[in-house]
C-alpha cells in the first residue's frame, strides 16, 4: 500500500506500517458491515418469494461471508506486519489462512444442507412436505460427508499424506470394528431403517417380541427414541430392530371391532331375528367400512348364555374417533336385544334339589 506524501510529511515518517494495518482492518469493518446490511436487504426480498433454495443460500451463507471478510483482512494485515517483522509467528499466516478458509467454507455447506432440510420440510415452501425420516437421512449423509472431506483437505493443505491416513484407517479399521462392534451394529441398523422405512417419525409402532409401543419421535444414528403412551422416553439401540417384528399400527388401514355378546337361553327363539337385525344395523351404520369383512353369527353355547360375534371393520383409523364409534355400536346392539324382547345374559347357576333316602332334603 502506498503512503500518501502528505501523511509522510504529516507524521515525519515514512515507515508507516501501522497506520496501513489500522487502514486494512478499518477497510475490512466497512466491508464486513455492509455485506451484512446487503445480506439482510436480499433475504428479505428472498422470503417474498416461495423458492427454498434461495432462502437456504443466503441464511447460510450470512455469517460464514462476514467472517471469510474477516479472514481476509486480518490476514492481509498479518502479511503487512511480517514485512517489518522477523518472528516466526508470521510464519503461521498461510497455513491458518487455508484451514480457515476450508472451516468457513465447511461452515457455510453444513449450514446450507441444514437449512435445505428445514425448508424441505416446512408446509410453507412446499404443499406436501417430503418423508421427515428420508429428508433427515440424506441430510446428516451429506453433512458427514462434508466434513469428512474438510478434514482431509485440511490434513493434506499441513503436509500430511492422506494415503497414508486412508491405509491407516484401512488397517486399523479392523480393530477398530471389534472394538466398537456394538456401535457398528447400530450404526447398521439406523441405516436399515432409513432404506427399508418399517416407520417414521410421527408413527405409533409396538413391538410383539418385546415391552416396545410408543410414538417414534427420532431416528438417530444409534438410537432410536420412542414417547411411550405414559409420556416417557424410550431409548432404544437401533440394532434391536434387525432381530425383532415391528408392528406400525399408524399404518392401518382400518380398525377392527370384535366382541362376542351373549343373550339369556330364554331367548333362544329370538337370535334369528337379533342377527339380522344386527347385521343390517352394522351394514347402514354410516361409520362401518362394508367394503370389508363383515360378519354376525351365532357362536357358541355358552356356561350361562347363548354368544354370537360381531366382526367388523370401522373407516377411520384415529384412536379416540374408533373408540366412540365402538360405543355408538354397541349401546345400538343393546337396543336391538332390548326390542327383540330378550336380554344380555350374566352368569347364574342353578341348584337342583333332591329329597334323601329317609325323605330328607340333600342339596346337590
Amino acid at each position: 500500500m502506498q503512503i500518501p506524501e502528505w501523511l509522510v510529511a504529516f507524521t515525519g515518517q515514512e515507515d508507516l506500517w501501522w497506520i496501513e494495518i489500522f487502514a486494512v482492518v478499518l477497510l475490512t469493518l466497512v466491508v464486513s458491515f455492509c455485506v451484512r446490511v446487503f445480506l439482510d436487504r436480499l433475504l428479505v426480498r428472498a422470503q417474498t418469494t416461495k423458492s427454498l433454495w434461495d432462502d437456504a443460500l443466503i441464511v447460510s451463507a450470512k455469517q460464514p461471508l462476514r467472517w471469510l471478510f474477516w479472514l481476509i483482512g486480518l490476514s492481509w494485515a498479518a502479511d503487512i506486519a511480517a514485512l517489518r517483522s522477523e518472528s516466526a509467528f508470521f510464519e503461521a499466516v498461510d497455513p491458518i489462512r487455508e484451514v480457515g478458509a476450508i472451516a468457513l467454507l465447511t461452515w457455510f455447506l453444513v449450514r446450507f444442507v441444514r437449512c435445505a432440510e428445514s425448508n424441505l420440510l416446512d408446509p410453507m415452501y412446499r404443499a406436501e412436505p417430503l418423508d421427515e425420516t428420508t429428508v433427515h437421512a440424506v441430510g446428516k449423509l451429506l453433512r458427514i460427508s462434508v466434513i469428512i472431506t474438510a478434514v482431509l483437505i485440511v490434513m493434506q493443505s499441513l503436509g500430511y499424506s492422506v494415503s497414508g491416513v486412508l491405509a491407516f484407517g484401512g488397517i486399523g479399521g479392523i480393530a477398530v470394528g471389534f472394538a466398537a462392534k456394538d456401535l457398528l451394529a447400530n450404526f447398521f441398523g439406523g441405516l436399515m431403517i432409513y432404506l427399508d422405512r418399517p416407520f417414521a417419525v410421527g408413527d405409533w409402532i409396538r413391538s410383539p417380541d418385546q415391552n416396545i409401543e410408543g410414538t417414534v419421535e427420532e431416528i438417530g444414528w444409534r438410537l432410536t427414541r420412542i414417547r411411550t403412551f405414559d409420556k416417557r422416553p424410550l431409548y432404544i439401540p437401533n440394532s434391536t430392530f434387525t432381530h425383532i417384528s415391528v408392528e406400525n399400527p399408524s399404518r392401518m388401514t382400518n380398525r377392527r371391532i370384535y366382541e362376542t355378546i351373549g343373550i339369556r337361553y330364554d331367548d333362544s327363539d329370538k337370535m334369528g331375528v337379533i342377527i339380522e337385525r344386527v347385521e343390517a344395523y352394522l351394514r347402514s351404520h354410516e361409520a362401518i367400512d362394508s367394503n370389508q369383512t363383515l360378519i354376525v353369527n351365532f357362536n357358541a353355547f355358552a356356561a350361562s348364555s347363548l354368544d354370537f360375534f360381531i366382526y367388523t371393520f370401522t373407516k377411520t383409523t384415529d384412536w379416540v374417533e374408533f373408540h366412540k364409534i365402538k360405543q355408538d355400536v354397541l349401546l345400538g346392539i343393546l337396543d336391538i336385544i332390548e326390542k327383540a324382547g330378550a336380554e344380555c345374559a350374566f352368569p347364574t347357576s342353578t341348584l337342583h334339589i333332591a329329597p334323601g333316602p329317609e325323605g330328607v332334603v340333600e342339596a346337590k
